[in-house]
């Protein structure tokens, strides 16, 4: 048994936690993936009886309430899973001495920077979603010496509900589409993510990084990767922000400065070579 295993992934039925549970498994690291019923992360009592029967020594939190929209109604949700579960999570992982690894988000960001936003900036959420991810990673800092925080953006596999399997179909069953080109960011494979996750922990990596794919794109150019990369005929059209309002705002920049994690890691590789290898693991969409 090594210093990381047994681990927890808390969140493992979702599209990051399936990743985080093939990377663990390929690393040969023991781990287990209490569903809903033995893990409520809303609960004091349920995640205290989880993590501190002491057998993990690592907890990884793949769960989040990520409709972004949703989030501005359903408010008191949005804080329960994504503000108010990790500060207690943390708490529970301090009293036993066990490892947390907490995923981010850059939303935590305000989105109008020019140029990729470093781990140590400064960050300004727009929106619920935003805001309860922001408040999430600083009650993790605040209540857990031994944490892991690890932000990411625009994450996509070949399951789940994500952009990528999303305009797989719609470029498969349309003739015709638009998509936001004044939106730029980094997509980033769970798989990839998962990986790297695995990496820090083993490096015995602490504090925050940022993990992503290489390099940046617009929303559009990605739409335009995906439906060449599987052969589809869609013609897509760029469009602006302003013409599909959304409930919550969307960050007009929002790549993250990999750098940090580059020199712990090594390069990371470019997004459009890690969608290529999504495109040829695609399930039914």
């Amino acid at each position: 048994m090594s210093e990381v295993d047994p681990v927890m992934v808390i969140g493992a039925s979702g599209m990051l936690g399936r990743a985080v549970c093939e990377a663990l498994t390929a690393a040969e690291l023991k781990f287990g993936r209490p569903g809903p019923e033995e893990l409520d992360l809303t609960s004091r009592g349920s995640i205290g009886g989880a993590v501190l029967s002491g057998y993990c020594r690592t907890v990884i939190n793949c769960a989040a309430y990520t409709d972004v929209d949703g989030a501005e109604t359903n408010v008191g949700a949005a804080k329960a899973v994504n503000a108010k579960g990790p500060m207690m999570l943390a708490e529970a992982c301090e009293s036993s001495g066990t490892r947390l690894v907490h995923v981010s988000t850059d939303y935590v960001f305000g989105g109008k920077a020019k140029r990729p936003y470093p781990v140590t900036g400064p960050v300004s959420p727009r929106g619920v979603y935003a805001t309860t991810k922001a408040v999430g990673e600083k009650a993790v800092r605040e209540a857990s010496k031994r944490n892991l925080i690890v932000r990411t953006s625009w994450l996509y596999a070949p399951w789940g509900n994500n952009f990528v399997r999303t305009m797989a179909a719609l470029t498969r069953d349309r003739d015709e589409l638009k998509v936001v080109h004044d939106q730029r960011g980094t997509p980033t494979s769970a798989q990839h993510l998962a990986n790297v996750m695995v990496m820090l922990l083993r490096g015995k990596a602490s504090g925050t990084f940022h993990v992503t794919d290489g390099g940046e794109c617009t929303w559009y150019e990605l739409a335009c990767a995906v439906r060449d990369g599987l052969g589809h005929e869609c013609a897509i059209k760029p469009c602006t922000t302003e013409e599909f309002p959304r409930p919550a705002p969307r960050p007009a920049y929002s790549v993250l400065d990999v750098s940090t994690t580059e020199d712990s890691v090594g390069k990371m590789p470019g997004w459009r070579s890690n969608l290529a290898g999504v495109l040829e693991r695609l399930e039914t969409y």
